[in-house]
């Protein structure tokens, strides 16, 4: 039997990955802050841990240096 030709491969590996890192708490401060402002706005609550991978993500996908490098690098 012939496997069907689909639009989509196979998915990728989603596994979380987890990292421990230690921050300055000034910026603990501003993180717990965001937390607060997240939760008043979206009438959601989202702990600290949760918020971070989209921080990032938003981060990198923002920063054009690191676009036009990994860019560079990838050909």
């Amino acid at each position: 039997m012939t496997k069907p030709s689909l639009k989509i491969g196979p998915l990728p590996d989603k596994t979380p990955i987890k990292h421990t890192v230690a921050i300055d708490p000034d910026v603990n401060a501003d993180l717990e802050l965001y937390a607060k402002i997240y939760e008043q706005t979206y009438q959601e609550k989202a702990p600290v841990a949760a918020l971070i991978p989209s921080m990032l993500q938003a981060f990198l996908a923002s920063d054009t240096g690191f676009k036009k490098a990994r860019k560079a690098r990838t050909g």
